[in-house]
Order: structure tokens, then C-alpha cells, then sequence
């Protein structure tokens, strides 16, 4: 009897195990991560990393180049199954373009943040509000209209309208690098650029040379701003050229934006199956080490060593260099946005007319 009930049950454990292996292994469909250009820290440093686990846990993925976080966004608002990389203060700004925040999800915010730097040979330009209460004499040049960079300088532009905002004179240069250079050549002219603080890039060593210096990119509307309820900014001390044998490492304290990984949002999609399988795909994402989606290559790891997070105590002492200036222009200030509402208020009639203006 023993016997003929272990025969059973031996049976049916053999029939279950046949079950399990039978059942076939979810197949996922290939996703695209777009990137950014294909020297770029996105697309050479990051994605592969992602890629590779990806692939490793059944989800086909390859890097895509791209434009910047906004192209990426578009691409990603199109096909929502699909990731980008990103500057979280981008995502703020272009968002409702392509569908509202809620068009997208934020899958992994981590500790990698790039920072803003503004460069420029005019030496009484020493912080933020200086270059903003004199926005409408300076020329700013910044990187190909379509970048990273160019799209934070719009975002400041935006949510400082009656300082940075009133900044006319732009120019967009064919790389950071050209960008750079009119900077530290013409007169009363700024360059912004966004980039990861690497003190080893050559940028920074020939921003010295030329006879340039960086303004820190520092101001308290900046780190008041959300996306959210997250933070955009975050006021941290940087390192932007190493120590030599006779002088210590350069800091800077400025605004860095989080790197962001961000996708479809997985409520937006119609198809019951394909939302399962994209949410199985973040899911997986969402569990990756942050330590294991870094570039092996040792710079980024030296990167975060030599970034400090300032606390807000600290960081108020350079805020307080900027609203300083501004105080100074408030007059200034005033006149830029009655000026501003008078336009408006004269162009008022011919909308009422049907007159579009011109742009």
C-alpha cells in the first residue's frame, strides 16, 4: 500500500515538475533606450550597462542615439514601452509638450546629477543674479539648440522672467566646446553648458587658460523648483580641476539636475498585455543595484567621491551673493516687468481684433 501511494505521489511530483518546465518563459518585446549623442556620457557610458542586464533578464534592449532629453521624451511619448536618459530639470520644462507629466514615469532617479555652469571672461560677473539683473546686455552662446544645455537655459529663462528672462541676445554654437570659446573671447558674454563635474575634462582646463571663470549657477528660485514634489536642483560643491604640485583642486559650488531614466507610463497604454509586460520590465529596472547601473569605467564613481551635497545652511551663503545683486537691480528689475505688462496690455486690442502677432 506504502509502495503504491509512494508510486503516486512520485507521479504526480514527476507530472508537476514536467508542467513547470513545460511552461514557457514570458518573451518580452526589444526596447529602445534613447540616449543622446554618440560620444555622450548617455549613450557611451550609460546605456550599455543597462542594455547588458536588460538582455541578461530576457528584455532585448539597444541604445539609440538621440538629440537630448527632449527628443528622447518625444520618442518615449510615441512608444511608451521604450526609455530615455535625461536631465530631470528638461523633463520639467518639455513635459507638456509631449502629453503632461503624467505621459511619463520616472523609473530611477539616483545620486549621478550633471551640473550647471555658466562661463564667461567678464570679471565683475561673480554669481548668478549678476549675470540675471544684466541678462539684457549680455550675449549668451550656448550649446546646439536642440541640447541638454540650451533647454536648461530656456528652463531658467522661464521660471526667472524679469532676470535671466530678459536676456535677448542668444546664440547657439555648433558644440559646447565653440560655445565655450566665444565666452572667453568677446566681452560681456556667457556660456551655460550642462555637464557631469569631471575635474579631468579638458573643458574646464582650457576655460582656465583662456583667461574665463565660472560663475556658479546658484540661486534660491532654482532650488525652490519641483517636479513632482521632487526636487529639480540641488546645491552641491564640485570639483573641476585636480590638485598639481603646486596647487590644491578647484571647487565650485553650483545647481546639478539629477540623471534621469524615465519611460511610458504604464497606465497611459490601452493593451491590457502589453502594460503587464512594460510594468514587469520597470519592475526589473527598479531592482538593479544603483552601484551595478554605473559606467565600469572608474570616472563616474570618482565623480560622486568628489561631488558634495551642500546642506541648505550651507548652500545659503551663496544664495544670499545672488539675491544680494538682486536687491541691488531691484530697481532695475521693476522697470523690466512693468515694461513686460505693458506689452502685454498693449497688444490686448489687437487679439481682441483677431490681429495674431508675430512671433
Amino acid at each position: 500500500m506504502f509502495a503504491s501511494v509512494r508510486g503516486s505521489l512520485a507521479a504526480f511530483t514527476a507530472a508537476i515538475s514536467a508542467t513547470v518546465v513545460a511552461a514557457p518563459a514570458t518573451v518580452f518585446a526589444d526596447v529602445t533606450i534613447y540616449t543622446g549623442g554618440e560620444t555622450g556620457a548617455y549613450h557611451s557610458s550609460f546605456c550599455p550597462v543597462l542594455s547588458e542586464l536588460l538582455d541578461k533578464d530576457g528584455v532585448p534592449a539597444r541604445c539609440e542615439t538621440s538629440s537630448g532629453t527632449a527628443d528622447n521624451m518625444k520618442n518615449v511619448s510615441s512608444d511608451l514601452s521604450d526609455f530615455g536618459y535625461g536631465q530631470l530639470d528638461v523633463l520639467a520644462l518639455k513635459s507638456g509638450l509631449y502629453g503632461g507629466a503624467e505621459r511619463f514615469e520616472k523609473v530611477r532617479v539616483d545620486d549621478v546629477r550633471e551640473c550647471l555652469f555658466a562661463v564667461t571672461k567678464t570679471k565683475d560677473l561673480t554669481n548668478f543674479g549678476e549675470v540675471a539683473v544684466r541678462a539684457s546686455e549680455l550675449t549668451f552662446v550656448l550649446p546646439p539648440e536642440a541640447s541638454g544645455s540650451a533647454k536648461t537655459f530656456e528652463f531658467l529663462q522661464k521660471i526667472d522672467p524679469y532676470g535671466l528672462g530678459q536676456g535677448g541676445a542668444i546664440r547657439y554654437a555648433g558644440d559646447t566646446d565653440s560655445a565655450i570659446n566665444a565666452a572667453v573671447t568677446d566681452d560681456d558674454t556667457v556660456a551655460l553648458f550642462v555637464q557631469f563635474p569631471d575635474p579631468a575634462n579638458a573643458r574646464f582646463k582650457a576655460i582656465q587658460d583662456k583667461g574665463g571663470h565660472i560663475v556658479p549657477v546658484l540661486d534660491r528660485n532654482l532650488l525652490d523648483q519641483r517636479l513632482g514634489g521632487e526636487r529639480v536642483y540641488f546645491a552641491q560643491e564640485t570639483q573641476v580641476a585636480n590638485a598639481g604640485w603646486l596647487a590644491s583642486g578647484t571647487k565650485v559650488v553650483t545647481a546639478c539636475t539629477p540623471l534621469v531614466l524615465f519611460t511610458g507610463a504604464p497606465n497611459q497604454m490601452s493593451d491590457k498585455a502589453e502594460r503587464a509586460d512594460h510594468e514587469a520590465v520597470i519592475a526589473k529596472v527598479k531592482a538593479y543595484r544603483a552601484d551595478a547601473l554605473l559606467p565600469r569605467q572608474s570616472l563616474f564613481a570618482r565623480v560622486i567621491r568628489r561631488t558634495r551635497e551642500l546642506s541648505s545652511t550651507g548652500a545659503e551663503k551663496f544664495v544670499s551673493f545672488s539675491e544680494q545683486a538682486r536687491e541691488r537691480a531691484a530697481p532695475l528689475l521693476e522697470k523690466a516687468r512693468e515694461a513686460a505688462e505693458r506689452a502685454v496690455d498693449a497688444a490686448k486690442p489687437r487679439l481682441q481684433e483677431g490681429d495674431v502677432p508675430r512671433q
